[in-house]
């Protein structure tokens, strides 16, 4: 995989491999307001920034070869978020340069935890740093809209109040929060849900004010829950022990805790037969900690 355009160089220190999170991501409540005529949904969404995370591992060649030798087995190279991310990124700004990418999953695929849509969104930061290519994050952000209408919220970096198709964000400051996340060990085609005729399309659109005083609610729960049953288990299951909510358009359920401890305490009751984790809430994506370290502005 290559792309043409003008000569770039990287001092050789840039050209050691370092390796950069990719955090995962709830939707606290997501209602779909309408739908356009070009087929995507108007929807409201609360993306909560997580500290579960990916790692990708990223070592810029002074050549213009895009190779991902290590990623999830399933998922061709040339399918890859990751890889598309870098080649949209060549084809914008006409760098030569190339990257070597190692994908390191730990946020499960399917899952509405936005693990593909973040690797992504790390990727165009972490190379448009190591490239140099100095786009701004409005940039990366329009850029990296046709990949994935969640990759914004993670190119921007912050918990963030949703509008529009996902990408129309505002910066939110969440309380501090511990989740329980149930992975039921399938996963959900966001599209799927999105076409399915049983989804409500017409919402109440609602202010995060709003949101706060009553919590909103997931528009695609009722069709995830119809159509998998290991889901719906799992959000029963969650129920009991108080809120539980689907995650996107699943299959992840979650419920929040006050404190790591308490967390803890529940996910050591989750049954065997599912996944599960404790992860803390974020206000700031830790890629854009990361930059700023490296003097990178975001």
């Amino acid at each position: 995989m290559s792309a043409r355009g003008h000569t770039q160089r990287i001092r050789g220190p840039d050209l050691a491999p370092t390796a950069w999170p990719a955090p995962a991501k709830l939707n606290l409540f997501l209602q779909v307001t309408g739908r356009r005529a070009d087929g995507y949904h108007e929807l409201q969404t609360l993306f909560q920034l997580i500290d579960l995370c990916d790692t990708i591992n990223i070592a810029p060649r002074s050549d213009d070869r895009i190779e991902r030798p290590a990623g999830p087995a399933n998922v061709a190279p040339e399918a890859d978020l990751t890889c598309r991310a870098a080649l949209a990124l060549q084809q914008a700004t006409g760098t030569r340069l190339g990257a070597e990418l190692r994908v390191h999953k730990h946020i499960p695929q399917g899952a509405g935890l936005g693990g593909g849509s973040s690797d992504a969104a790390t990727t165009l930061l972490a190379l448009n740093h190591l490239w140099d290519c100095r786009l701004s994050l409005d940039e990366l952000a329009r850029l990296a809209l046709p990949l994935g209408a969640d990759v914004p919220v993670f190119i921007k970096g912050s918990s963030a109040w949703a509008e529009g198709v996902g990408e129309r964000l505002t910066p939110v400051d969440l309380p501090p929060a511990w989740y329980v996340i149930i992975y039921p060990g399938v996963g959900v085609a966001t599209r799927e849900v999105f076409q399915s005729p049983e989804l409500t399309r017409n919402s109440p659109v609602i202010t995060i004010r709003a949101f706060f005083q009553s919590g909103g609610r997931n528009d695609c729960e009722p069709v995830v829950r119809a159509r998998s049953p290991e889901v719906a288990a799992a959000l029963d299951w969650l129920a009991r022990e108080g809120s539980a909510r689907l995650t996107g358009t699943g299959s992840c359920v979650f419920t929040a805790r006050e404190s790591a401890a308490d967390a803890e305490r529940l996910a050591a009751r989750v049954p065997d037969r599912w996944m599960s984790f404790v992860a803390r809430g974020l206000n700031t994506s830790p890629v854009h900690e990361q930059l700023r370290q490296r003097g990178q502005r975001t």
